[in-house]
Formats: structure tokens, sequence, C-alpha cells
């Protein structure tokens, strides 16, 4: 198939997509040093991909990387973050962990560290289903979107779980199924799982993007574009 959305363009286009829902901006080369707590119980949230102390996402990229790169600003952090992963807990961390992941953030191996992960846990791999699956650009998208969100488990509320809610209301396209219907399908699976959270009851990207783009028929995200993020609007020229 073609690249789709792994084309050098299409990808810049995804970052900033990405961007918007996970940053409310479009520069998400700003991202790698973005650090905050959400109030949504998950702790910090920081980074590309919106790696969470909470979610065992930011303990496990912060030991990889400290395990190579040991005089990071980080590793001091690493205790205390086995200790807060699956809480919103910020004890051990505060203060003095914001500013170390800022300062991680101006070394160019902690953003290459950031972008394999992105890359290799959640890009590739649903690029690689979506064309399987017969999708096209958007389609590819929304895939990645999803996997970023939700993680790539096996669980209902997670990127396979709802892909097999959606595989049990429309067939994909390789199965002769209409891309349209398969995709709205699957959104739909997306949403119910974000409105089943407590902090992902906000489903703009849904709603007034990837939505708006599928009604659109605009299945290979062809710029330019312009979505609607939290009530703020973003425009991607063509």
């Amino acid at each position: 198939m073609p690249a789709g959305l792994a084309a050098p363009k299409m990808r810049e286009i995804a970052w900033k997509l990405l961007a918007s829902s996970e940053g409310s901006t479009l520069d998400w080369r700003s991202q790698y040093a973005a650090i905050d707590d959400n109030g949504d119980g998950t702790g910090y949230t920081a980074g590309i991909v919106g790696f969470c102390s909470g979610t065992h996402d930011m303990l496990t990229f912060v030991e990889a990387f400290t395990k190579d790169h040991p005089d990071s600003p980080l590793t001091p952090f690493v205790p205390a973050l086995r200790k807060v992963d699956g809480s919103g807990s910020h004890q051990g961390l505060d203060p003095g962990f914001t500013a170390a992941w800022k300062k991680s953030a101006t070394d160019p191996a902690f953003r290459a560290a950031q972008d394999r992960v992105r890359d290799e846990q959640y890009f590739e791999p649903a690029v690689r289903l979506a064309k399987l699956d017969g999708l096209g650009t958007l389609g590819q998208f929304i895939y990645f979107d999803a996997m970023v969100l939700q993680g790539t488990g096996t669980d209902a509320d997670a990127f396979y779980g709802i892909r097999k809610a959606a595989l049990a209301e429309a067939d994909t396209v390789d199965e002769g199924g209409d891309e349209k219907a398969y995709l709205d399908a699957f959104l739909d699976a997306a949403r119910a799982v974000m409105k089943s959270k407590k902090n992902q009851q906000d489903t703009s990207r849904i709603d007034t993007a990837q939505r708006e783009f599928l009604y659109d028929d605009n299945l290979g995200l062809k710029p330019p574009l312009t979505w609607k993020m939290y009530g703020e609007t973003f425009r991607v020229p063509s």
C-alpha cells in the first residue's frame, strides 16, 4: 500500500494532530519538555506521547533511559516513580521532578528516546495494522491516536479491545466492508471507552477532529485541515 501516514509530510501532520490533543498546541517539539498534573488522577503527564507517572508507562520509559544514561537528572527519581506507580501521588517527586524532566528534554538523547517509544510502540504498529485492515491515512491516524491514548493492550478499554468492539459492528476493508462505516464503528467504540474513564470525559479528539475528517470524506487526511480541540480551533494549511 502507499506510504500513507508514514510519508514524511503526513508524519508531521500526525505529530501536530497528536500534540493538539495531548498539549493543545501544534508545536509538537515543545512537548518533549512538557510536564504537568492535569488533576485526572494519573499523576504527572509528560512528553510527546503523554507518559503518566500513575500508569506505568512513565516508569518504564524513565527506567530504560536512566539505565543507558545513569547521569540523567531523572535517575534520582526512579525509586519514587516506582512507589507512586499506579496512583496520582507526587510523593518523592516533589520538589524537583518537573525541573529534572525539563532539563532532560534539552538532551538530544532524551528526545530521541521519546521518538523511539512513539514510533516503535505506537506509530509503526498502528500504521502496519491499519494497512492490513485496508485503511487509508485517516484510519491509520485513528489507530495511532487510540494506541497512544488507551495503550496497546487487549483489555476492553485498550486498543485491541476497541478494535474487537468495532469488528463486532462492521467489517474492515480487508474483509470486504466499507471503510467509512468501519471507522465510524471504531470511533463509536473508542468514544465509549473514553466516556467510561473519569479522566477522559472530553472527547474532542474524536467529536471535533477525527469524526469531522471522516464525515468530510477525507479518508486520505489531506490538508488543508481544520479541527477543534477543547474549543480551540487548529489549522494545518495545504
